[in-house]
Formats: C-alpha cells, sequence, structure tokens
C-alpha cells in the first residue's frame, strides 16, 4: 500500500563556477578535428577497491530503506505543487533550480516503485511541473520569462517562474530537466497519461542544440541577454557527456556525430596511467555521477573508452575508489577524513576565509567545486559516496552508514544527509556562509541541496533495482544518441533492435 503524502508539506545554485571550473572540466573554445582509433580489444577490468564485498545484511537494507525514504520526502515535500518548482535548497532557498526540477521527476517515478505515493499522485504532480515548463514564456528579453530557443535558465523565480537573478541559460542544467522529462515520457505509459508524453515530448525537441553550437561543432556552457555565449564550451571528460548524448538523439535540432568527436577529443589529455587505478580524470565527483544516473554505461563503449579496454562505469568506479583512497592518505592533514568518512565534490563549505588552526593558516571556502588534486579544504559531503554507490557499493555505503553513526543528529535529518561538513572547521566566532559549527565537533551545513538528494536517491535505486536505468533503456532518442555517438555493445546490442517510438499503450 502507498503511504499517502497529502502534500500539505512545506513548500521550500550551482551557479557557473567561471573559468576557473571550465578550464578545470576541459571547456575551451578551441576546436578538434583529429580522428580517434580503435587500437586495443575490448576487455573489461574491476578495479580493487581492496574492501571486502558488502553483505547485505538487515542493517544496511534498512539503512538504505530509510535513506530513500528520507531523500524522497525532499523533493516531495519542497518542490512547488502547482508549478513543480524545485527549489536550488531547502530550507533556506528561495528559487528554484531546472536540474533539481529534473531529480524531482525522477524521484516521483521511484516515489511510486516505492509504494512511497500513488501513481495518480505522482502523475498529476509531473503534469503540473510539465504543463508549466511547456507553457512558461521564452525569449531573448532579459526578465521576465523562463527561457529561450528551447533551454531553460539556470535559476527560476520561485513566486512567478521567470529567471532569477541575472542567471545564464544553462545547456548543461537544461540537459539535467531533459533528462527527467524524458524519464517522465517512458515511464507513463497508461492511456490516460498521454498528455505527460505528449509534453514530454514537445518540450525535448524544442530545445535547439543548434543554436548553442556557437563554436562548431561543440556546445556552448551557456547564454546570457546580456552577454551572449559564455566563452567556454563542454570539451573533454565532465558532464558535458550528458549534453551530447540528448543533442545527438534530437529528432529535430539534432547535432552531428563530429559534436562528440569534439567533445571527446581531448579525453588522452585526460587520462591518467595509474595502473588499476588508470582513468580519465575529473576532480570533483559529481563529474563522474550526473550522466550516469539515467544512462546504464556498463560494458557499452564509444571509440575512446574501446581503446582503454574499459567503459565509463568503470572509470566512474575507479574515480569512486581514488577518492576514498586519497582520504586514507590524507595528505593535507584535515581532521576526520577516513576509510568511512570521505568525498569531495561541489558542495557547500563554512565560508571563505583563512583561518588559524593550531597555528597554521587555513584556507577554507563556502561553495566550491572540492576534488582530488584540486581544491581541498576538509569539506566532505556526502553526496560524494551516495551518488556513487553503484560504482563501488563496499566502500561508498559503510561511509554512509559511519557518517550517519557519528553525527545522527548533526548531519542526518528529515529529508537525508545535510550537504556537506568540516570537522577542521571550528571557529565558534566566525561569519559562516552556511550552515553552524557545533562545538567540539566542526561545521555542519543545515542546508539539503536538490542537485546532491538527487543522484543519492537515484543512484540508490539504480544499485538495488536498475529501476531508472532500465526505464531509460526504452527511450528511443537516448538509444538514438548513444548509437550516433558510437557507444556499441552491453546492452545496445543487437544494434538492429531499435527501440519503438513513444505511443500509447494498448491494454
Amino acid at each position: 500500500m502507498a503511504y499517502e503524502f497529502n502534500d500539505r508539506g512545506r513548500i521550500g545554485r550551482r551557479a557557473l563556477m567561471g573559468a576557473g571550473l571550465a578550464g578545470l572540466a576541459g571547456c575551451s573554445s578551441v576546436k578538434f578535428q583529429l580522428p580517434i582509433a580503435i587500437r586495443s580489444p575490448i576487455v573489461f577490468s574491476t578495479a580493487s577497491s581492496g574492501a571486502p564485498p558488502l553483505a547485505q545484511t538487515p542493517e544496511v537494507e534498512a539503512f538504505l530503506d530509510d535513506l530513500q525514504l528520507r531523500t524522497f520526502a525532499y523533493f516531495w515535500w519542497t518542490t512547488e505543487q502547482k508549478r513543480g518548482l524545485a527549489p536550488d535548497r531547502f530550507p533556506s532557498g528561495t528559487f528554484a533550480s531546472i536540474a533539481a526540477m529534473g531529480f524531482a521527476l525522477t524521484a516521483f517515478v521511484i516515489g511510486v516503485e516505492r509504494g512511497y505515493v500513488p501513481r495518480a499522485q505522482a502523475a498529476t504532480r509531473t503534469l503540473a511541473m510539465l504543463r508549466f515548463l511547456a507553457g512558461a514564456e521564452q525569449g531573448a528579453k532579459p526578465e521576465g520569462v523562463s527561457g529561450y530557443q528551447g533551454f531553460f535558465y539556470h535559476f527560476l523565480g520561485m513566486k512567478d517562474g521567470a529567471r532569477f537573478g541575472g542567471c545564464e541559460i544553462s545547456t548543461v542544467d537544461t540537459a539535467l530537466l531533459m533528462m527527467g522529462v524524458l524519464l517522465a515520457q517512458t515511464y507513463y505509459d497508461q492511456p490516460q497519461e498521454k498528455e505527460i508524453r505528449d509534453l514530454a515530448d514537445k518540450l525535448y525537441t524544442q530545445v535547439d542544440w543548434r543554436w548553442a553550437m556557437t563554436r562548431a561543432p561543440v556546445v556552448a556552457l551557456g547564454w546570457t541577454p546580456e552577454a551572449e555565449f559564455i566563452p567556454y564550451d563542454w570539451v573533454a571528460y565532465n558532464e558535458g557527456m550528458l549534453v551530447y548524448i540528448l543533442a545527438l538523439g534530437a529528432p529535430i535540432y539534432g547535432l552531428p556525430k563530429d559534436s562528440w568527436d569534439a567533445w571527446s577529443q581531448r579525453l588522452a589529455t585526460f587520462w591518467t596511467d595509474s595502473g588499476e587505478l588508470s582513468m580519465l580524470r575529473f576532480p570533483p565527483m559529481f563529474g563522474h555521477q550526473y550522466s550516469h544516473v539515467w544512462i546504464d554505461f556498463r560494458k557499452i563503449q564509444d571509440d575512446f573508452m574501446a581503446t582503454k579496454g574499459s567503459d565509463y562505469f568503470e572509470n566512474s568506479r575507479r574515480a569512486t575508489i581514488a577518492q576514498r583512497n586519497y582520504a586514507l592518505a590524507n595528505p593535507m592533514g584535515w581532521r576526520g577524513y577516513a576509510s568511512d568518512q570521505w568525498g569531495l565534490t561541489a558542495c557547500d563549505g563554512p565560508a571563505d576565509l583563512t583561518v588559524d588552526t593550531g597555528g597554521e593558516q587555513r584556507v577554507f571556502h563556502s561553495y566550491v567545486a572540492r576534488g582530488v588534486g584540486a581544491i581541498d579544504d576538509g569539506t566532505i559531503a556526502p553526496t560524494a559516496a551516495g551518488g556513487s554507490i553503484p560504482f563501488a557499493p563496499e566502500i561508498c555505503i559503510p561511509a554512509l552508514m559511519g557518517m550517519r553513526q557519528r553525527y545522527p543528529d548533526t548531519l542526518y535529518g528529515t529529508y537525508g544527509f545535510f550537504d556537506a561538513f568540516n570537522l577542521s572547521f571550528q571557529d565558534e566566532k566566525a561569519k559562516l556562509d552556511r550552515g553552524k559549527v557545533v562545538p567540539g565537533k566542526g561545521w555542519f551545513d543545515t542546508d539539503w541541496l536538490g542537485i546532491d538528494q538527487g543522484p543519492i536517491l537515484a543512484m540508490v535505486e539504480n544499485y538495488r533495482t536498475g529501476l531508472i536505468w532500465n526505464i531509460m533503456r526504452r527511450n528511443p532518442y537516448i538509444q538514438a544518441g548513444l548509437r550516433k555517438a558510437g557507444f556499441r555493445g552491453g546492452w545496445l546490442e543487437p544494434l538492429t533492435q531499435q527501440a519503438p517510438q513513444p505511443t500509447e499503450k494498448k491494454t
């Protein structure tokens, strides 16, 4: 029986990191034209974490049950009902995030399958969001619109659903939204749910990816009416792969195979040879997670991964293990790093301050993309482990359980894990950007962030049942994008078996 969430709950940033993160992610305005050749056979390896396989004990199952229910509740109770505006953060958030809206659509599907809410109730909430998005005004003017050329602004005002705070049209955040939209299109297959499928199709097919290809054949990070296109593009290894898979699969404004080749052209420069942990590097963990929330990359390969005898799923497994290994080494000597307490990604932090800690000057940050080999100020984000559970459950789940056990009240609450914590920051008199300092423990965030909650919920479900992956395998646009990019093998075989176009289910 479904639990009746009766919609009386409380209603309720990821801004671009600028040129620094753009360079870190391999974003550039340079064009690439060299072809990639397949030079080695397909041989899949599984890097060892050094930890024993995870035993599926009642304690583990109970923890995952509780974590999923609480994290689902975040999206159900904080997402505004009439238009589906999901807050960027809660409880301090004042604007919606289109990426969080994509994760909310995903959460609603999980909620149905987990028995948290009735299907009809989730469909009603989904339809409200899609109706708002499809009807929202678009245009080049700087105010009073929600998007342009089929894309949407990164942040939307919670009161009017229009552009918030001079933010940018975001190609990747639109992609995260569209993945939730396409999930809804594929999942809601009953005759009475036809409007969901039709609106989802309209929203996805009206995104003009070619307009965003201002420096062909690659896609720009974003656009504003004041300055036009941001001078950085999605190239090399990062979450931009999601943008290209969606853009290649689009039936009207679809991009050519050259766009994927341009994105992947610099992958070799991001490859690190480290024996069993050789991999494509991207310091913050979110870059290894976001695309995998909706796409099962296990044993499917594009040309580059074929040259390495690997796949993007295995690459994310190695990145996860590398994060845990880094915490064990703890080269900067931060307090609390351990085998079951680790995780660097984009998240909140205490403040942009330099603090004297025991006679040593330590630099801390507020919201920033943290990662191995990049920024490490001692701030741990549970979503780094939570969103990586399918890659390495034997180290991710014990880490989450360990963090909850240590800090059951300060780190784990009504909606699951708060965004981040830092045990090395203990200045109780400091002016904080977010959160609070707990005497004798350290700094703890007091907000949940939608783009960090979303991967936790979805990736726990993918680990347990493969639900989101299995639904999205049936989506013809995702299959088309993967095949056009050159992916083959695994669940994409045989290539002659094309997925059917979305049609009304016959009963």
